[in-house]
C-alpha cells in the first residue's frame, strides 16, 4: 500500500481526489492538511464524505508527515504557497504531485512574467516533470515531482497534439476558444462567481493574459519541437463543471485532395492512430458534449474540416480529467499500477 497525504483539503479538487483515492485498492489516505485554524474533520468540510473518512485535517508539518510514513503527497495548494511548502517533503524523499501552477513553467522568467512573482524553488523547478501522461508518460514513471497540468491546457494540448507532432498546421496561427463551468474558479467565494453575477450569463475573461497560455505553448512546442503561438480566450459559462474547447488551426497543406468528407475521415484516422495507446482519450465521430465526460477522467475529441481550416472540438470534466483524475493517472504511472486504476 502507498501512504498518501493531501495538502490543502478544503477545495473542490481535494474532494475529487479523496473520492477517487478512497476507492483506490493500493492507497491508504493517512493525512489531509488544512490552513484552517480549527482543524475540522474532513467530513465537516465535505459533507458528501460523511461515513467514508474519519480523518481530521491538520496543519502542514513535513516532519510529522514523514514520520507517519507518507510516500506521496498531492498538493492542492494555491500557487505561491505550494512552492513554499512542498520542498520540505521533497528533500525528505517524498514524491509529490503538485496541482498548483508553481512547477508547470520551466522558465522561471516566464513564471515571473505571468504570475507576478519570482519563483522561490528553482532547484526543484528544474527537476519537475509536466504531468500529462499522453506526452510525458515515461518521464512521469520515474519522477519525484510532478507538475499536474492545468485544466484548460489539457483540452488544447491534447486537441492539437496529433497535428503539431506531424507539423500538419501552421504553428503560429492557432486559436483556442474555451468555456468552463464555475467550479474552475475554486471554492473560495468571489464576487464574479456569485450566483446572481454568473447565472444566465456568459463572459470572456483574461483575454490575452490568461496564465494557461504559456503552458499550452510550452508543451505544444515540445511536441512540435518548434515554437508554437496560441491565442487563448477563456469564458465562464453558468454550469457547475466541465470545459469545452473549440480550436481553430490552419493546415500547412491540404490534408487530402479528395472531398471534405474524406479529409475529415483522414483527420480522425490521424487522431485515432496517435491516441491508440491512450486509455483516457476518446476520439469520437460525433460532436462531444461536457455531459459525456461528466465526473470521468476521459477527454473526448473530434475534428472537422471547414473551408480548408481544421476545427477541433474537445471537452473534459475540469475537476476530474482537468485536475484530480489526471493526478491519480500520474500516480498510477509513478507506482507502476495499471493506468486506469480507480479511474474507471
Amino acid at each position: 500500500m502507498v501512504n498518501v497525504a493531501i495538502l490543502g483539503g478544503s477545495g473542490y479538487t481535494a474532494l475529487e481526489l479523496m473520492r477517487i483515492l478512497l476507492r483506490h485498492p493500493h492507497v491508504t489516505l493517512v493525512a489531509v492538511t488544512s490552513r484552517q485554524e480549527e482543524t475540522p474533520l474532513v467530513s465537516e468540510l465535505h459533507h458528501s464524505l460523511s461515513g467514508r473518512i474519519k480523518l481530521r485535517t491538520e496543519p502542514f508539518d513535513a516532519d510529522r508527515l514523514v514520520q507517519r510514513g507518507v510516500h506521496c503527497a498531492f498538493g492542492c495548494l494555491p500557487h505561491g504557497t505550494s512552492m513554499a511548502t512542498i520542498p520540505a517533503l521533497l528533500e525528505q524523499g517524498v514524491r509529490v504531485i503538485d496541482l498548483s501552477a508553481d512547477y508547470r513553467l520551466r522558465d522561471p522568467n516566464v513564471y515571473a512574467q505571468w504570475y507576478g512573482e519570482s519563483h522561490a524553488d528553482l532547484a526543484h523547478l528544474a527537476q519537475a516533470v509536466y504531468g500529462l501522461p499522453e506526452v510525458y508518460g515515461e518521464e512521469i514513471a520515474t519522477a519525484q515531482l510532478i507538475a499536474n497540468p492545468g485544466c484548460y491546457p489539457q483540452t488544447a494540448i491534447l486537441g492539437l497534439a496529433p497535428l503539431v507532432a506531424g507539423k500538419h498546421i501552421d504553428l503560429k496561427q492557432i486559436i483556442v476558444d474555451s468555456k468552463s463551468g464555475v467550479s474552475g474558479a475554486g471554492r473560495t467565494p468571489k464576487l464574479n462567481y456569485h450566483f446572481p453575477e454568473c447565472n444566465e450569463s456568459v463572459v470572456a475573461y483574461s483575454v490575452g493574459t490568461h496564465r494557461h497560455a504559456p503552458e499550452m505553448e510550452q508543451v505544444l512546442g515540445d511536441i512540435a519541437d518548434a515554437p508554437v503561438e496560441v491565442i487563448f480566450t477563456p469564458h465562464l459559462i453558468p454550469m457547475d463543471r466541465g470545459i469545452f474547447s473549440t480550436i481553430y488551426a490552419v493546415p500547412r497543406r491540404a490534408i487530402s485532395s479528395e472531398s471534405s468528407a474524406m479529409s475529415q475521415a483522414q483527420l480522425l484516422d490521424l487522431y485515432r492512430h496517435f491516441y491508440a495507446k491512450a486509455p483516457f482519450i476518446r476520439v469520437v465521430d460525433h460532436i462531444p458534449a461536457t455531459k459525456d465526460t461528466l465526473a470521468t477522467n476521459y477527454l473526448d475529441v473530434t475534428a472537422r474540416v471547414v473551408r480548408d481550416r481544421i476545427v477541433i472540438l474537445a471537452c473534459e470534466d475540469n475537476l476530474v480529467r482537468g485536475a484530480a483524475g489526471v493526478a491519480v493517472q500520474n500516480f498510477n504511472r509513478m507506482y507502476g499500477f495499471p493506468e486506469h486504476t480507480a479511474l474507471i
